[in-house]
């Protein structure tokens, strides 16, 4: 039997989100590989590849809090990523060949990150007030990783090789 909106718990609300971010996460799988081919500079592409690895490890994470609230790995589709995934590769597509290309690749990047660092940030609070440490913890494992890759895209944007980095070498194409 199904809950009634009424009846609904922050335990509920939980879980809806981990179906949420668990579909994210399979749809960033599933995007990084080509934004990883139209990378062009090394250290973008190195990053970018390190995140796909980091972002299999969240997924088997996900699947450990399913684990521990005693449920099977399932997904809800998430119309957010979906559509910051669809702006990605729009972004991708037009300024992908151009000098400003790595500079776009970030900025589709950061809104992903951006996006779950939103996600993982008020799960992490939702699990400490529902008293799910084992939870909470994998959660904030990969709210810091995320936080990390956010900063790393950051810094490569603004300094790179000899001090000049993506996005001042696109504003120097202009």
């Amino acid at each position: 039997m199904v809950a009634k909106s009424a009846d609904k718990t922050l335990k509920d609300v939980f879980v809806h989100a981990l179906k949420d971010i668990y579909y994210a996460e399979h749809a960033i799988l599933k995007a990084l590989p080509k934004v990883i081919e139209h990378a062009k500079h090394a250290e973008l592409k190195k990053g970018l590849t390190s995140h796909l690895e980091e972002t299999q490890g969240h997924v088997s994470r996900l699947e450990e809090v399913f684990a521990e609230l005693s449920l099977k790995p399932a997904s809800v589709r998430c119309e957010a990523i979906e559509g910051i995934l669809k702006e990605g590769d729009e972004v991708i597509g037009e300024f992908g060949a151009s000098p400003a290309g790595d500079a776009a690749i970030i900025f589709a990047c950061q809104a992903v990150e951006h996006y779950e660092i939103n996600r993982y940030g008020t799960m992490l609070a939702w699990a400490k007030e529902l008293k799910m440490n084992s939870v909470a913890k994998l959660l904030k494992s990969t709210l810091d990783e995320e936080y990390g890759a956010d900063d790393k895209l950051t810094k490569l944007a603004e300094s790179g090789e000899n001090r000049e980095g993506i996005v001042q070498k696109a504003a120097k194409a202009a």
